[in-house]
């Protein structure tokens, strides 16, 4: 009853639901202590509600910031407890009294107070504002000052309110003891701190704590631009909890060969990148991106279809591609917003097969198989404990609600119980999708048994003799493994937190620059950090992993098998070769389902009831059981690509053929520009204008010296493009990085043509 509660409240937990409980109490009582009145029931009732509010807002409820929303926020809290405070003077007689008057005109002052601190508070954070946030990027040309201290702006406006308190304290302390001076007192406190409260922040709003003006600052971003010049760009918008998207193409971006470059456009998403060497640049308004002068960039790459996506994909100068945030059987793998690039970069043949199944519009020399370059580090072999570990990590509910776009509804509690019920002993690891439960509070409240059931069947192993024995033969072992992740936790936060304690985003753009060697001691912690992370626990205990550490490859690495849905995490599991299971959650049935869905092709189909299960405990048991070991080979190549070229080179090749056709498009408007005649205009608008005989000889030689002799015309991706070719006249650097691209989409172009059928 009490988790029904929790649920339909959103609150975090029992302590979250009792204090809201409190302070519901609490008001009414304030109330009736006043009409009585009572003075003891006041002030304890009055105490009740401001510890209760503080509480709530220290723990960030959700249910106490939506009472801004019914005309209970915090500013009316604190008025009906000041105007309960009023009429229990009255109804103690005082309303003839100077004291009552003193506590009118102090509620009124203090209340004139309350604006004007406001208005500044807000005013210096404006003046603090700059239009772009920045890390790696050398800000020096502008003078950005430190930000006032964090006391000063933090919570401004409920610690402003809290000043009441002296009032409030002197006012009963008066009418109890019969001495007016304690009330007086108690009014000139308020009214004394609201004011030192102004006249502490209004020194910030001197042009010595300001920032430069928006003009200054963009001026030198321009400069830095100027300087840099960046040729390949990582552009992402989208909401706060998407940063993952992003994050995930971080370590491919700093391996590219170039000048990458990553252009965002929320400042809250900035906080939540993960540390980088790329410079990044974040710009929140159209107007101010679309002014810069981005001439140099000529390949953007986009993680996500969003509607901000325009205001880059309006500049010609560069090609755009669609990158992903992942590669799955979803309706997103083959959006139809993707045609608006000029190239969709998928990670192998199945990719290719969607968008030709799907008929939205996206040409198949269009596409380009690039690999998925962030699944190194998945390993192909799991610990080999005496227990073998059970992954699972089933999708979220998504926003259509479909049947069959998660188990967790429908089979997530029958699968977790045959895991833990099973004959052979596995360890169980559950880790939910962070959207889990964000549209479908059903989903959230089966999360949460499954959970609770973890907990439960944990408990009870270690309980069992079976398992006792090897508890206490491990338990220096696994001690010392969280003194080691507590060790590393404390290193990793004193890495990444760079700025200084309080400072804002405009004095951390100032001063986050890169430093490659403290980016390699954090990647190489946050390893160890896995590693120690799973020697804390024991082989055989069941746990339940959320939050960013371990991350979703580092359970694939610690997993003997897995059980999902049909997403991205299936097809980045196949790469590490070991059994799986997908659940047929709409219940078409095997066939259809494996019909409907590539990924699922090797994998044991579960149904809602999750009987299959056994089927994928055997195969983990005994790998000659393992039926479907060849089939997950070929699947593997028919996703992901061949493993060489690795999929980094075959992603620089790509960016550097892409930026030979933009140097090859940008040449020839700059000829139109020159007063080319009018034939030529008109036959390079239709495409047929033939470059010079002697890079068309030359590049025919180079051809007949390198293909096969029996090779068949190129074609696809590996196709030589015209504009490939012609760009050889504005730099050969450019010819040799389409060749290479040439050469490398070759090589990745077979696929078996088992798993392409």
């Amino acid at each position: 009853m009490i988790s029904t509660v929790i649920r339909l409240a959103r609150v975090g937990s029992r302590s979250e639901l009792a204090a809201a409980a409190l302070m519901g109490l609490g008001y009414p009582s304030i109330l009736a202590a006043a009409l009585i009145p009572n003075l003891w029931l006041f002030a304890a009732a009055a105490a009740v509600t401001y510890a209760t509010d503080w509480y709530l807002h220290q723990k960030s409820s959700y249910l106490v910031n939506r009472l801004g929303a019914v005309r209970l926020g915090l500013p009316i809290r604190f008025l009906l407890r000041e105007l309960l405070l009023i009429l229990l003077l009255a109804r103690e007689g005082l309303a003839d009294h100077p004291l009552f008057y003193a506590a009118a005109g102090c509620l009124l002052l203090f209340y004139g107070l309350q604006a004007a601190q406001g208005a500044l508070a807000t005013l210096v954070r404006l003046r603090r504002t700059m239009p772009v946030v920045t890390r790696n990027i050398d800000l020096h040309a502008v003078r950005v000052p430190d930000a006032p201290p964090r006391t000063l702006l933090h919570r401004s406006g409920e610690k402003m309110l809290h000043a009441d308190v002296l009032m409030l304290a002197g006012l009963l302390t008066a009418v109890l003891s019969g001495r007016d001076v304690y009330g007086y007192a108690g009014v000139a406190g308020t009214l004394a701190l609201g004011l030192l409260y102004i006249l502490a922040l209004a020194p910030y709003l001197r042009g010595r704590h300001r920032v430069p003006a928006a003009g200054a600052v963009l001026k030198a971003v321009t400069r830095w631009l100027g300087e840099y010049q960046p040729t390949v760009a990582l552009y992402f918008s989208g909401g706060k909890d998407s940063a993952y998207q992003l994050n995930m193409w971080l370590e491919t971006l700093e391996h590219l060969d170039g000048r990458p470059i990553i252009i965002m456009r929320e400042r809250n998403l900035v906080e939540r990148l993960h540390q980088t060497t790329v410079p990044v640049l974040c710009v929140p308004g159209g107007q101010h991106l679309m002014a810069m002068d981005l001439s140099t960039i000529r390949v953007t790459l986009y993680p996500a279809n969003v509607g901000k996506n325009i205001h880059m994909l309006r500049e010609p100068s560069m090609k755009h591609v669609f990158i992903g945030h992942g590669d799955s059987d979803k309706l997103a793998s083959v959006n139809p917003y993707s045609k608006v690039y000029d190239e969709v970069w998928t990670a192998g043949r199945a990719g290719r097969d969607r968008y030709a199944l799907a008929e939205v519009g996206v040409r198949d020399e269009d596409i380009v198989e690039v690999g998925r370059p962030q699944l190194a580090p998945i390993a192909a072999d799991a610990p080999k404990h005496p227990v073998p570990t059970i992954l699972y990590a089933p999708t979220w509910e998504g926003w259509d609600h479909k049947a069959g776009n998660t188990s967790l509804l429908l089979a997530g509690e029958n699968i977790v119980r045959r895991l833990l019920d099973a004959d052979r002993p596995v360890r169980v690891v559950y880790k939910p999708h962070p959207f889990t439960g964000l549209v479908n509070g059903k989903a959230k409240a089966v999360d949460a048994r499954i959970r609770k059931m973890i907990a439960a069947a944990s408990a009870a192993r270690a309980a069992d003799p079976r398992w006792a024995g090897q508890a206490a033969e491990t338990a220096g072992q696994r001690s010392a493994a969280r003194a080691e992740l507590t060790r590393i936790e404390a290193r990793l936060a004193e890495l990444t937190d760079t700025g200084r304690p309080g400072s804002d985003e405009a004095e951390t753009s100032r001063t986050s620059l890169a430093d490659p060697h403290r980016l390699a001691e954090v990647r190489r912690l946050r390893a160890e950090r896995a590693d120690a992370h799973w020697r804390s626990l024991g082989w055989w205990e069941h746990t339940v992993v959320t939050g960013s550490a371990p991350s979703l490859y580092d359970c694939f690495n610690e997993a003997d098998a897995m059980v999902s849905d049909i997403s991205s995490v299936v097809s980045d599991f196949i790469t590490s070769g070991k059994p799986y299971a997908v659940t047929d959650s709409a219940e078409v049935g095997a066939e259809e389902f494996k019909r409907q869905n590539t990924a699922v092709r090797a994998a044991v189909i579960l149904s809602n009831s999750a009987a299959e299960l056994d089927e994928l405990l055997d195969a983990v048991a005994d790998p000659a059981a393992d039926r479907l070991a060849g089939a997950r080979r070929e699947l593997k190549r028919y996703l992901l690509g061949a493993d060489r070229p690795t999929s980094q080179e075959r992603f620089n090749a790509a960016v550097h053929a892409l930026a030979a056709k933009a140097e090859a498009r940008n040449a020839r408007v700059a000829r139109k520009l020159d007063g080319a005649e009018i034939a030529q205009l008109d036959g390079e608008a239709d495409g047929v204008v033939e470059p010079p005989e002697a890079t068309l000889d030359s590049v025919a030689e180079q051809g007949a010296g390198e293909a096969e002799p029996d090779a068949p015309a190129a074609t696809g991706p590996s196709a030589v493009d015209p504009a490939a070719v012609e760009a050889t006249d504005a730099d050969p650097a450019i010819a040799d990085a389409a060749a290479v691209a040439g050469a490398t989409a070759e090589a990745a172009a077979p696929t078996t043509s088992a798993a392409a059928s």
